[in-house]
């Protein structure tokens, strides 16, 4: 095991991610958010920083956490209830923190969308959903039972507890074009995009409900897994590369939102 501090892994990850490329939300405040005093033992990946994330790493020796949603996210707030609570927690195990966003989303190896395509069987050939100078998600092509395609996308979300809905498929249909921008991925533009390109089915964790009326006007099949769910892959396969790099123990922890 080599030993390492938590700035020096945040460098390795902010190399990893290339993190200082990537325009992204404000609140987003990519890579290392809190640093902490000891060398680091066990890494954590986790969808968001919560009390129940940071109580589980507590629980399972974690000290360096790495999460998509960081400490941040929610904006300017007064460090009192759960905000002061967060951090007491985290200050007295000693845990760092380190945040990654849509540099992760837009990584050709790490990325949710990508991951996720791999995980349903699918191959992208095509990027798709364009944030900046950066895509977030995938496309391809395929030959499929749309309802097949629902049915494998079901069973990955019920492993974190969500329950997949869709816009109304037509009888026999398949899937021959398709998309997927995990997390927030069903927008106006998204929508346009997919139908611009011919795309017949999109997958995403979320979306207003003013996509699934565009998108019967649109002939496009939309699959909604999860905000949630749709973003565990990508910090856990960067976990999984830190904790190799270093020779460290690394765990998953779910907070399932349901969302």
């Amino acid at each position: 095991m080599t030993t390492v501090t938590s700035p020096s892994l945040a460098e390795y990850l902010d190399r990893l991610l290339d993190t200082r490329q990537h325009a992204d939300y404000p609140n987003a405040l990519n890579g290392l958010q809190l640093a902490n005093e000891e060398p680091v033992r066990r890494i954590g990946a986790a969808v968001d920083l919560s009390l129940r994330t940071i109580q589980a790493a507590r629980t399972s020796s974690v000290n360096f956490l790495i999460v998509h949603h960081g400490m941040f996210w929610g904006g300017l707030q007064r460090i009192v209830g759960t905000s002061y609570d967060r951090l007491r927690h985290l200050f007295d195990a000693d845990i760092a923190v380190y945040s990654v966003h849509l540099p992760l989303d837009s990584s050709p190896t790490f990325g949710n969308s990508v991951l996720l395509a791999k995980r349903l069987g699918l191959t992208p050939t095509s990027s798709f959903a364009k944030f900046g100078e950066h895509y977030v998600g995938v496309s391809g092509e395929a030959n499929v039972a749309t309802s097949d395609l629902v049915n494998a996308v079901a069973a990955f979300a019920g492993e974190f507890a969500t329950t997949v809905r869709t816009t109304p498929l037509a009888r026999a249909q398949r899937t021959k074009h398709w998309a997927i921008c995990s997390g927030a991925g069903a927008s106006s533009e998204t929508l346009r995009e997919a139908a611009a390109a011919g795309i017949d089915t999109l997958i995403v964790g979320e979306g207003p409900h003013h996509t699934a009326v565009d998108a019967l006007e649109l002939d496009l099949t939309v699959i909604y897994a999860g905000h949630y769910a749709t973003e565990t892959l990508g910090v856990q396969a960067v976990a999984e590369r830190a904790a190799a790099e270093y020779g460290v123990p690394w765990v998953f922890l779910p907070a399932p939102t349901g969302l």
